[in-house]
């Protein structure tokens, strides 16, 4: 176990519909890395993961976007999956939320269908960022460079495209979270 994190409190946001993958395997690496992780949440009680279309384990939400402020973390993950990036992005909640990292300059991961969220913030124009490709047009719509590239980092923000670029995605989500504040990250 590495305490690169040490010290550091990771927000995963997420509702039902997340995919499963994108949020256990960064969960898990961010917290070997020696952080602490927070589910935050739309409502209390439990979300709903899943495997692509099918149904997975269920998680049990630690705060509620009503109980948080960006200002308590170090950093932010939005997990993929299509429901769940389409019911944050039409939460004013959570999409403030999402956005008060970036005004603070907050490192953000997110990955496959998360970046949905990010379009919903307006805090992708000018950056450089990948996604799952079917949100390609929406990321440049939103004023995006989008690119299809395993994982992607512009000042803080990390992006991936799929379950596959895990790896690389955790690595970098760790580094930036490591590295902390991004003077230059802009809204």
């Amino acid at each position: 176990m590495s305490n690169q994190l040490s010290g550091k409190k990771i927000a995963f946001l997420a509702t039902d519909g997340f995919e499963q993958v994108e949020l256990t395997k960064p969960w898990q690496a961010i917290q070997d890395a020696g952080a602490e992780t927070v589910l935050v949440s739309l409502e209390n009680g439990e979300i709903q993961g899943v495997n692509h279309d099918e149904k997975a384990d269920t998680f049990p939400v630690d705060q509620t976007i009503d109980e948080v402020s960006a200002a308590d973390f170090n950093g932010l993950v939005l997990p993929g999956g299509v429901f769940n990036p389409d019911a944050l992005r039409v939460n004013d909640k959570a999409v403030a939320f999402v956005r008060d990292f970036f005004a603070l300059h907050k490192p953000v991961a997110a990955i496959c269908h998360g970046p949905w969220t990010l379009v919903e913030a307006d805090v992708v124009r000018d950056r450089r960022v990948t996604s799952w490709p079917s949100l390609r047009t929406d990321l440049r719509n939103a004023g995006a460079n989008w690119v299809d590239e395993e994982c992607v980092c512009d000042e803080g923000l990390v992006t991936s495209r799929n379950p596959d670029d895990l790896p690389a995605f955790c690595s970098k989500a760790i580094e930036e979270f490591a590295e902390g504040k991004h003077a230059a990250q802009t809204t």
